[in-house]
């Protein structure tokens, strides 16, 4: 097994998908980790584990997980020392208990899941320490009979809270010209009144903090600043006293970290036998019948990533070792490849399969694909070179227990070679001892595996009429790429299809050679060839009008010509020489003038010669248009 594979079969997706179902990071880990496996007696236990858990699942009991979320960042908290917050010990007292719970459970429903209630026995109890944790922790917080210490320093901070209040009542009462309200306010974990600005000079005491428009001043009352000092020392011992119980809790953790490690292994584990219930039941899966002779029976099977699916049925590894699909593009071909892949991959990894009862899966040490476009533009290779490429890899590694799958096999170069070389790659597989499905459109190949008493053929079904796939298999039929049918409905002549179909069957190709006429294309290009001059009088074809030639249009065979007092881009193979201007005018004659009206003609001339009034009015028309 590669990562091609598990790529090309999408296998990589199912795990993906499989991986949402698992609470825990733990859990995500071993999904992620996991790899098909070759072992029979492994892949019964990971289909019993996972029946199991889709039973209980089906019976609407669920497996008590608690504090699983968070597990893992927490217990790298104590690995590194760190002491743990009222929170984090709540949720890892949560997780020990469900320790417990999840023993009980399994203990409870050990007619439906005896396999997994076996794992459940290696559970530890951990009561004493998920009990402490409780009996000191409440709400998030350490209760105040955790010690006499803590229960003390509590009340030393409500009786200082209280006589605080009191004198700071007292004082607003006194002065309350100078409030700027009539509240008691903490700044900076200080009990503080709201003092007017134009009095903060005249009360005694210490600013704290100065609003931000500086029209208010938070002030401690010289009468309070003993108590607030005390206030502060009573919570320095509460913060004291509270980490010594913070320490303590997470010591008794830390004692017992490799006990709880082993523990969080099994929980891990249930995670992801119960992600494996979840997923299969999500797909409605049933265990199958599993072997190591190579046999696979699939009875309505479904590709699990594909809505709607078209139910798959098909049978190799008993009467016959090799399977060649044949049929139309976009038929499903491939589809069928991706499905016994997946059907097996899910399957050795113990996961439930959507096919119906009666299916049976074989367990391979290997499974190959060559599935898709090949084609390399880093190493250079063409799509051709790229199969040719992963094959040659393949039969190196393959052995006897090998399912290889293989897409279009010797297409992308010259059919008969591609044919050939396909043959013998199939015998070499063949000879290997290995389970080969392949696709093809090449008629050598579907002789091969109709001739070959150890090969069958099957046809991907289509519907001739609408000219649509159905996307079933029909095993023990030959398909066809069907081009002559889809000719013939779109209205391709009965006299193309007979000549199609005769050169199919015996190739006698009509080799007659023919002359044709080129007089045509001879004066087109003529016509192309000519150059024409400014002056020029040329007929237009279209237009039935004859023009002067104003020039020809650079890189291309067009010229511009003037008609109707306006110049107009036409092709050449649409005029026709009349005169050239050496036959019109004389040879000093300015042939720019023929494109200009005598106004015009007058303004370009002031203005070569330098005329005041004419650059005057340009300067008036360039003003103009920048205003607009």
């Amino acid at each position: 097994m590669n990562n091609e594979t598990y790529t090309k079969t999408q296998f990589n997706e199912i795990k993906q998908q499989l991986s949402s179902y698992a609470i825990s990071s733990f859990g995500k880990k071993l999904i992620e980790g996991t790899q098909p496996h070759s072992k029979l007696s492994v892949v019964k236990k990971r289909l019993t584990e996972t029946t199991e858990a889709k039973n209980l699942l089906d019976s609407n009991l669920h497996v008590p997980f608690m504090g699983l979320q968070s597990i893992e960042h927490i217990t790298n908290q104590l690995e590194k020392g760190f002491v743990l917050t009222p929170q984090e010990l709540l949720e890892y007292a949560d997780f020990l208990r469900s320790l417990r719970l999840i023993q009980q459970f399994f203990e409870k429903n050990q007619s439906i899941a005896p396999t997994l209630n076996r794992y459940a026995l290696g559970l530890n109890d951990f009561n004493e320490i998920e009990a402490e944790i409780y009996q000191v922790i409440r709400n998030g917080r350490i209760v105040d009979d955790a010690n006499r210490e803590l229960r003390r320093a509590r009340r030393d901070i409500a009786e200082t809270q209280d006589k605080i209040q009191e004198l700071l009542k007292k004082f607003i009462r006194q002065n309350k010209e100078k409030m700027q309200e009539a509240i008691i306010t903490k700044r900076n974990d200080i009990f503080t009144v709201p003092i007017k600005a134009a009095y903060k000079k005249q009360v005694k005491g210490t600013i704290v903090e100065l609003s931000s428009k500086g029209t208010t001043a938070y002030i401690e009352p010289s009468s309070v600043s003993r108590w607030n000092e005390q206030l502060t020392y009573h919570k320095l011992v509460e913060e004291s006293e509270v980490y010594q119980i913070l320490a303590t809790l997470t010591g008794l953790l830390a004692e017992a970290l490799p006990l709880i490690q082993q523990n969080i292994e099994i929980i891990a584990e249930f995670d992801h036998i119960f992600a494996r219930g979840k997923f299969s039941r999500e797909l409605k899966g049933i265990t199958p019948e599993i072997n190591t002779d190579g046999y696979i029976h699939l009875v309505s099977a479904t590709h699990p990533l594909i809505e709607k699916a078209v139910p798959l049925d098909l049978t190799i590894g008993e009467e016959y070792r090799g399977l060649t699909i044949t049929g139309p593009n976009a038929g499903g071909k491939t589809v069928v490849l991706k499905t016994v892949a997946l059907m097996t991959l899910m399957t050795m990894i113990g996961l439930q399969i959507p096919a119906k009862d009666g299916t049976e899966i074989a367990i391979f040490d290997q499974i190959f694909v060559d599935i898709g476009d090949a084609q390399s533009i880093e190493n250079a290779l063409s799509t051709f070179s790229g199969h040719m490429q992963n094959i040659s890899e393949i039969l190196r590694q393959t052995h006897k227990n090998s399912l290889i799958l293989l897409d279009e096999l010797g297409s992308g170069t010259e059919p008969n070679e591609g044919a050939a070389l396909a043959i013998a790659i199939m015998e070499e597989f063949y000879q290997k001892g290995n389970i080969l499905i392949t696709t093809t459109h090449y008629g050598e190949i579907k002789r091969f595996a109709e001739q070959h008493p150890d090969f069958i053929t099957a046809a991907m079904d289509f519907d001739a009429e609408h000219l649509t796939p159905k996307y079933r298999l029909l095993i023990g039929q030959t398909g066809e790429s069907n081009a002559l049918w889809i000719a013939k409905k779109m209205a391709i002549s009965d006299q193309i299809i007979a000549k199609a179909q005769n050169y199919f069957t015996d190739r006698n190709y009509s080799l007659e050679k023919k002359s044709f006429k080129k007089k045509a294309k001879k004066q087109i290009s003529e016509s192309i060839e000519i150059t024409y001059y400014k002056g020029d009088k040329v007929f237009l074809l279209e237009q039935q009008e004859s023009a002067l030639v104003y020039q020809e249009v650079p890189f291309t065979d067009n010229v511009t010509v003037f008609l109707n007092e306006q110049f107009v881009e036409v092709p050449k193979r649409r005029i026709k020489l009349e005169f050239r201007a050496s036959e019109l005018y004389p040879a000093d004659y300015e042939l720019e003038n023929l494109f200009e009206d005598f106004h015009t003609r007058k303004e370009r001339r002031d203005i070569d010669r330098g005329s005041k009034k004419a650059q005057r009015k340009l300067r008036k028309e360039a003003l103009k248009r920048k205003q607009s």
